[in-house]
């Protein structure tokens, strides 16, 4: 009959230990940080394939994402794994490609970031409020607001915080 008892106060001391633990990482993965992995080329040669990224969720609901930003967002096509693009026209901007550069009011961007130069052009479009123009870095080869369009805040599940992965890469996202 010890047994039973023994049983019990095992498995109350699992379930005090490991219940908490998992409330833990559930809301820190829902409201403060998650860990992703990089699909695709259209961010270099700022981020990589198969790179891996803690993307903070907590710094857009304090303040509006900042042109500069790398976000993580969901696509608008569901069933579609998410996407990592650079922040380039804020709510109220008119932004135009033209001439291999990306104008906002009228005014060239400054993007030190790319490093060939991009192809083809886009009409001055006017960001809506609520919603983002972002591009991909590598904007030859770039799935971005040039073919899907505005993007919503809503559908900003973070900004790219830091690399982890791999490891001689490892320091904050920029």
């Amino acid at each position: 009959m010890t047994d039973q008892p023994q049983r019990v106060s095992w498995l109350r001391e699992i379930l005090e230990s490991v219940l908490p633990a998992l409330v833990i990482v559930v809301v820190v993965n829902l409201f403060i940080a998650q860990a992703t992995r990089v699909e695709g080329q259209s961010m270099e040669p700022t981020v990589y394939n198969d790179e891996r990224l803690i993307i903070e969720k907590i710094s857009y609901r304090l303040h509006e994402p900042e042109r500069g930003d790398i976000v993580v967002l969901r696509p608008q096509q569901r069933g579609t794994l998410p996407l990592i693009k650079r922040v380039v026209g804020l709510p109220g901007e008119a932004v135009e490609i033209r001439q291999a550069q990306v104008f906002i009011d009228g005014e060239p961007l400054q993007e030190p970031y790319l490093d060939e130069t991009m192809l083809g052009g886009m009409p001055t479009q006017i960001v809506p409020e609520g919603h983002l123009l972002v591009l991909g870095d590598n904007r030859n080869a770039s799935n971005d607001s040039r073919s899907f369009g505005m993007v919503p805040y809503e559908d900003i599940i973070g900004r790219a915080w830091f690399r982890y992965w791999p490891m001689q890469h490892i320091g904050p996202v920029r």
